[in-house]
């Protein structure tokens, strides 16, 4: 067998050079800040963003303002113009998407100038405010009942769950988004309006917090609230007053907190963009109150998920939650794999910290996750966004529809694709300018009387020219900085015509100094060469990437049952059948010698990568094309890799856990895990006094002082087996539709799995459970109604 070791030498985790070097420049943050360039100085004129950049304005024009407020006027007690829309937006969650619309309006008016979304901007915040004004406290949301629930809220009364507050869903989450599009809808949109809306609402919302002890304001912030404590460090800024920024200390969670000051990891079992948007509130407090614990807290958290939990693509967590550092089986065998707003937000903390500490590194992953997540979570046939990205081998995605989709990826999706230019430049003062990608586009560099173009088709070219034209009348000195990837080892940099670098400086850039004038070109030369990369454990399953480009196999588009999402619950899921892991292309090695880039080759027109040497036989050869070209595609990132003699073995071990998961899927009507956001909320969880956790390995479960209870699904279904840890000291009572049906009874501490008889079959059961005759409840992992 080959040795690990050998592998590990020659091919680094994709992820793990930008954790090494941003480690560097830690230092004097304060003394190396720098500014972007607001967003309507920026113009993309790369063919491939543009064309997404289209679908996206189509599909955000398409939504319907009214339906959207609805949710708003119908709170405040007005009469709303049009219905809601379905799905997320009237199921709990109501007026989520209502702010991720006005923050896509701004990003797009500001990108584009496009009148048609400032005009649109302007009328959703005119309903809003309509909607406040009807209300004394100026209040500002759409929650179903939330004026009982802030009631109770500001009475002390609070009853949080991780993803519940007072037996609504995470509302504190939902307020924030709305706060978001109003902030981004008066600093983007240039709406007035809109500033003063936010003002009253984040007003109402911090009065209604102040008279709590700070005890009640954790346990609060326990339940998912988004990123309250970075608005409120947002209006700090705009407003210069002080209790603001306090109030988004007091906002900030402690639980997360703390072992980012200490740099421990504690984020396996996690729900992923729970924690993301915290970190961005603890960065934004950081930057303004000059706080460098805070921002080294943050720095900790983006060095660990990009370090040691990110795959090649960018994105992380697998069913929304972070897998442990040292597994990977869930990222390949889970049709629930990367979410698409976890890599948004982990956008916006990385153009944060690159602002705080213009390191090479963050400019590295913004890049990556920018060209091959972001980008590919479009449909580029005709539209809609992708909720999951599996990274198990022959799966697909699945695509959102205008009239039918509400989730929360469809929300930051909106946005995403107006936000291209975000990073391509930066700036300090007049002084210098950062070239931290290479998309063609154009920049107005107004304070310095310059403007700047980049020509060339990247990244499917591997040359490109920057056209600088100074309209100063005297020549003006200052510095170009130009970043040298990680994926090119030969770049090269010409100046006129004339003077070629070759060597990039300390921080990971081409520098010029000179004197500008009239018209300068600066022609780049940045060679592509091709890397393999196993999975962050190290198990053996490599990805290949073509500069800055992630390969993926085509597998086909056979079976992509529900590829356009309807309005159920679980209509962001791809559910269709999973091509067997058994099947799946696996790469055979020769011997230790060998290693999984010496079975990639070129065609010999060039125009291809072909990769072979592969089991089962049947694959001969597979072409791997860019992963963002495979849109309503099946297809396969990640390769796994053995040698001869482990991989009938290994064969063999598959074909028993896929036989017994067949099986067991083939059985099963409908199932819960307990202790997961989605699930949970797509069966009607209901508490009192339970508590959610996870074990080393990342398995989520679920116990109880008081009780719980899921609704599911029993058509055609005898029985509900309920996995739970066995223990010597707890026991439980198993209730469905209130009849006692059985005991999780005590003993030794292991997994079990029980089955009992639904007593009736009505086509759906409440299953409940409380302890008997002790404190809790066992942990209890999952639920199944099974035939």
């Amino acid at each position: 067998m080959i040795s690990k070791k050998i592998i590990a030498l020659l091919f680094v985790s994709a992820l793990a050079m930008p954790y090494a070097s941003a480690q560097k420049n830690k230092s004097k943050q304060n003394e190396k800040a720098i500014e972007a360039f607001d967003i309507e100085r920026v113009r993309v004129t790369s063919p491939t963003i543009l064309r997404v950049q289209r679908l996206a304005m189509d599909y955000i024009m398409g939504l319907d303002a009214d339906r959207l407020a609805a949710p708003y006027l119908r709170e405040a007690g007005l009469t709303p113009k049009a219905e809601p829309y379905p799905n997320w937006e009237s199921t709990g969650l109501d007026g989520h998407i209502g702010g991720h619309y006005l923050s896509a309006l701004s990003y797009m008016y500001a990108a584009t100038g496009d009148k048609r979304f400032k005009e649109r901007l302007d009328y959703m915040v005119g309903e809003l405010q309509r909607a406040q004004a009807a209300t004394p406290e100026g209040f500002l949301y759409g929650i179903p009942g939330g004026n009982n629930l802030w009631t109770q809220v500001g009475l002390g009364n609070i009853d949080a769950g991780a993803f519940s507050l007072n037996g609504k869903w995470v509302p504190l989450y939902n307020i924030h988004k709305t706060m978001a599009g109003l902030r981004d809808a008066a600093t983007l949109g240039k709406n007035n309006k809109a500033k003063d809306v936010l003002i009253k609402m984040c007003r109402w919302f911090s009065d209604l917090v102040s008279k709590l002890p700070d005890e009640k304001v954790q346990l609060m912030l326990q339940s998912e609230h988004g990123g309250i404590n970075e608005v409120y460090a947002d209006l700090y800024k705009m407003t210069g007053q002080r209790r603001y920024l306090q109030f988004a200390r007091r906002m900030t969670h402690n639980a997360i907190l703390t072992p980012l000051l200490d740099h421990e990891d504690k984020l396996t079992g996690m729900h992923a963009n729970t924690q993301i948007p915290k970190v961005l509130g603890i960065m934004r407090i950081g930057q303004e109150d000059k706080d460098a614990q805070f921002i080294s807290a943050a720095d900790y958290f983006w060095q660990n998920v990009v370090g040691k939990r990110s795959v090649t693509i960018g994105g992380h967590s697998v069913t929304e939650h972070f897998n442990p550092t040292n597994n990977f089986v869930s990222m390949i065998e889970s049709e629930q794999g990367i979410e698409s707003c976890n890599t948004y937000n982990m956008l916006r903390l990385t153009k944060m910290l690159f602002l705080s500490n213009p390191d090479v590194a963050y400019a590295d992953f913004y890049e990556r996750a920018m060209l091959n997540h972001i980008l590919s979570t479009i449909n580029t046939v005709q539209g809609g966004f992708v909720y999951f990205t599996p990274m198990r081998p022959g799966h697909y995605r699945v695509y959102s529809q205008p009239q039918t989709s509400m989730w929360c990826c469809v929300g930051s999706g909106i946005e995403n694709h107006s936000r291209y230019g975000e990073m391509i430049y930066a700036h300090k003062a007049d002084d210098v300018l950062y070239v931290n990608t290479f998309l063609r586009s154009t920049l107005d560099w107004k304070s310095n009387k310059v403007q700047v173009e980049q020509t060339g088709d990247f990244p499917w070219t591997e040359k490109s020219e920057i056209i600088v034209r100074s309209n100063s009348k005297k020549p003006k000195t200052w510095t170009l900085k130009i970043r040298r990837p990680a994926w090119t080892d030969q770049m090269t940099v010409t100046v006129g015509g004339e003077v070629t670098l070759a060597t990039a400086s300390s921080d990971g850039y081409f520098t010029i100094d000179r004197e500008w004038t009239g018209t300068d070109t600066v022609s780049l030369s940045y060679p592509m060469h091709m890397q393999a990369f196993d999975l962050p454990d190290k198990s053996g399953y490599y990805s290949f990437v073509y500069g800055p480009m992630v390969l993926a196999a085509d597998m086909g588009t056979a079976d992509q049952i529900g590829l356009y999402a309807d309005d159920s619950r679980g209509g962001h899921i791809a559910a269709g059948p999973k091509m067997s892991l058994i099947d799946a292309p696996t790469i055979i090695l020769s011997d230790d010698s060998d290693t999984p880039l010496k079975h990639v080759s070129r065609s010999d027109d060039g125009k291809e990568w072909l990769l072979s040497g592969l089991r089962p036989e049947k694959y001969g050869q597979i072409k791997l094309v860019p992963f963002v070209s495979l849109s309503e595609h099946r297809y396969s990132v990640y390769f796994r890799t053995l040698s001869r003699s482990r991989y009938d073995k290994e064969q063999e071990e598959l074909a028993r856990a896929e036989a017994e998961r067949i099986a067991l899927e083939k059985r099963t009507t409908d199932k819960v895990t307990c202790g997961e956001q989605q699930p949970e909320t797509d069966h009607q969880y209901k508490q009192t006094s339970s508590s959610q956790g996870f074990d080393v390995d990342g398995r989520h479960w679920r116990e109880t002082k008081g009780w719980f209870s899921y609704t599911l699904k029993t058509t055609d279904a005898r029985h509900i087996a309920i996995t739970y840890r066995q223990s010597p000291n707890r026991q439980g009572r198993i209730l469905c539709d209130d009849n006692e049906v059985g005991t999780l009874l005590m003993g030794k501490d292991e997994l079990r799995t029980v089955e009992l008889e639904i007593p009736q079959n009505s086509g759906e059961i409440v299953v409940r459970f409380e302890p008997q005759g002790g404190d809790r409840s066992p942990r209890i992992y999952e639920v199944r109604t099974v035939r």
